[in-house]
C-alpha cells in the first residue's frame, strides 16, 4: 500500500459514480459491487442498537459522507447534523437527504467543527462510520477529546467498521503489509487497531469503550469491529492520563523495610 491523497481520492471517486449509487460513492463496495439493501439494513440496525437511539435524541454524524447511512438514523430520532470534508458528498447529501431544519449537512473538517462550533448542547448521540481509521492519530485524539470536553449532553458515540489488527490475516490472502503500513491513516484501509488499542485511545480522551461485531452475513464481519464510546467520569480520565507519569515515582518509593 502507498500514500493516498484522501481528499482527492474521496472526491474523485464519488464523482465517478452514478449520482444515485449512494453506497458506491462512499466505496462501500464488497466484492466490487455496491452494498445491497440487506447490508445497509444491518449497518443501520447495528448503529441504532449500539447508540440506543430514541425519538428524543439529536445525532451528530462526523465524516457522514453522502448521508445515505445518516438519514435512516435521523429518521429514528429528532434529526441532527452530518459533517464531512468532501464537497461532492455533501452536495449529494443536501440534494437527496437534507430536510431543513431537522436534518442538515455541513461541509467542514470533523476536528475543526467539534473544536469551534457553538452548537454543542443539543447533541445527545454521535456517529463516525467507516471513516475514523482515516484520521491521523493526533486528529483522532483531538476529535474524541473535543467531543468529551465541548458536547455536554453527548451520551454515546458509535465508531463503526474499524479494521481489526488482530484479524488482519483474515483479509489479506498474500503478504500482510508491514506494521508501519498498517499504522498509517493515509492508505486505502487507514489505521488497523486492536480492540485494546482503541480502548486505550478512547480512555485517554475520557471514554469507556464497548465492542461489538456485525452478524456473519455482513461482508466485513471477519476482519472489522465496532466500538461504542460511553463517557467516563472525570476522576477516571485523570487517572488514565497520570498513571504513566506516576508509576516511576511510585516504584522509586518502594524501599525495603529494615
Amino acid at each position: 500500500m502507498s500514500e493516498v491523497d484522501l481528499t482527492l481520492l474521496f472526491e474523485s471517486h464519488a464523482r465517478s459514480c452514478d449520482p444515485n449509487d449512494f453506497q458506491g460513492q462512499v466505496m462501500r463496495t464488497p466484492y466490487g459491487k455496491s452494498a445491497g439493501p440487506d447490508q445497509v439494513a444491518m449497518i443501520v440496525a447495528a448503529i441504532g442498537k449500539a447508540l440506543d437511539i430514541g425519538p428524543h435524541d439529536v445525532l451528530l454524524d462526523l465524516c457522514c459522507g453522502n448521508g445515505a447511512i445518516t438519514d435512516p438514523i435521523f429518521a429514528r430520532c429528532r434529526g441532527g447534523l452530518g459533517v464531512d470534508f468532501t464537497p461532492y458528498l455533501i452536495e449529494v447529501a443536501k440534494t437527496n437527504f437534507e430536510r431543513s431544519p431537522d436534518r442538515l449537512y455541513l461541509l467542514a473538517d470533523a476536528l475543526e467543527y467539534v473544536e469551534t462550533t457553538d452548537d454543542t448542547k443539543r447533541f445527545t448521540k454521535a456517529l463516525c462510520y467507516g471513516a475514523f481509521q482515516y484520521l491521523a492519530e493526533s486528529k483522532a485524539i483531538g476529535v474524541l477529546a473535543a467531543l468529551r470536553r465541548r458536547v455536554p449532553n453527548l451520551q454515546r458515540m458509535f465508531i463503526g467498521n474499524l479494521p481489526d489488527l488482530d484479524r488482519v490475516g483474515n483479509f489479506f490472502e498474500g503478504d500482510i503489509p508491514s506494521p508501519d503500513e498498517l499504522k498509517r491513516h493515509d492508505t486505502l484501509f487507514g489505521i488497523w487497531r486492536t480492540e485494546q488499542e482503541m480502548a486505550t485511545l478512547a480512555a485517554g480522551c475520557g471514554w469507556r469503550t464497548e465492542f461489538s461485531r456485525m452478524p456473519s452475513a455482513f461482508h466485513a464481519a471477519h476482519y472489522r469491529f465496532d466500538a461504542t464510546l460511553v463517557k467516563r467520569s472525570l476522576k477516571n480520565t485523570v487517572t488514565t492520563w497520570l498513571r504513566p507519569i506516576w508509576r516511576p515515582y511510585r516504584r522509586s518509593s518502594r524501599f525495603p523495610r529494615g
